[in-house]
């Protein structure tokens, strides 16, 4: 079994994490592959919608192969170890905001650490509800690697994230739920098909105007009214101008599902 499954099906691209023997902890190598697979994907017309989840049911991501990693590197300067980050484990991070398609961590199990900041890092989350989610660095004596200090904020607002970034606490799927860090939860035996529902949900829409939309709401978070309508407006005037925006209209008055050819 590969440690890193991938398959496409109906639209909908799913990155599977497949250690269940150590938690679904990555290693380097599945760092490397998993950047790959983004890069790829975004321009891979059979992909509209990316999942990323782990094998099994016990585990989401642990989060970093710690054993393998201090075993293979005992003696890291400070330079090596910031290097260990910055040009390995935040290939992801880079490759996903690079990425225009949107993608839903399903967080079938405990996410730990840069676990948690993996699912953080997707653009939606549901949650099995015998999960239960850390950022744990602070437990550890470290501080959170993997974009926890980045994305946690964002979602939950800053006093809950410092909470849950200076306790290492351990939340469950309601209590992730109720402050906003998913969008949805799901028992364990439904979490595949809900993930999947609202895959498709998305993926059956033009996907350019899908595109579109996740680059708009990302751009408008990070910038001020004006600019942010200024690019709405010619994002606007692309999609609209496209087969797709055609075919969704003709469908409409049709009364029947439409047919998207992607431009």
């Amino acid at each position: 079994m590969n440690e890193l499954e991938w398959s496409v099906r109906d639209g909908v691209g799913t990155i599977v994490l497949s250690r269940p023997e150590s938690r679904n902890a990555f290693t380097f190598a599945m760092i490397r592959e998993w950047a790959r697979l983004l890069r790829s994907a975004k321009n891979d017309d059979d992909v509209r919608v990316l999942v990323l989840t782990g094998a099994g049911e016990k585990a989401f991501c642990s989060g970093v192969d710690l054993s393998s990693i201090s075993n293979a590197n005992p003696n890291l300067t400070p330079l090596q170890r910031k290097a260990q980050l910055h040009d390995d484990i935040h290939r992801v991070a880079l490759a996903l905001e690079d990425l225009d398609k949107p993608i839903i961590a399903s967080i079938n199990g405990v996410a730990v650490g840069a676990g948690l900041d993996m699912a953080l890092m997707c653009d939606m989350r549901i949650m099995s509800t015998s999960a239960r989610v850390s950022e744990g660095y602070v437990k550890v004596g470290l501080t959170p690697g993997d974009g926890g200090a980045y994305y946690l904020p964002r979602i939950v607002g800053t006093s809950k994230a410092l909470e849950l970034l200076l306790t290492g606490d351990f939340i469950d799927a309601e209590e992730a739920l109720r402050i906003g860090l998913v969008n949805r939860i799901a028992a364990p035996e439904a979490l595949a098909e809900e993930t999947t529902r609202l895959a498709r949900q998305i993926a059956d829409h033009a996907p350019i105007t899908v595109r579109m939309i996740k680059r708009a709401t990302y751009q408008s978070a990070n910038t001020d009214l004006r600019t942010a309508l200024d690019l709405i407006s010619s994002h606007f005037a692309v999609v609209a101008a496209t087969e797709d925006a055609a075919e969704a209209l003709q469908a409409m008055k049709d009364k029947r599902t439409p047919q998207y050819k992607g431009r």
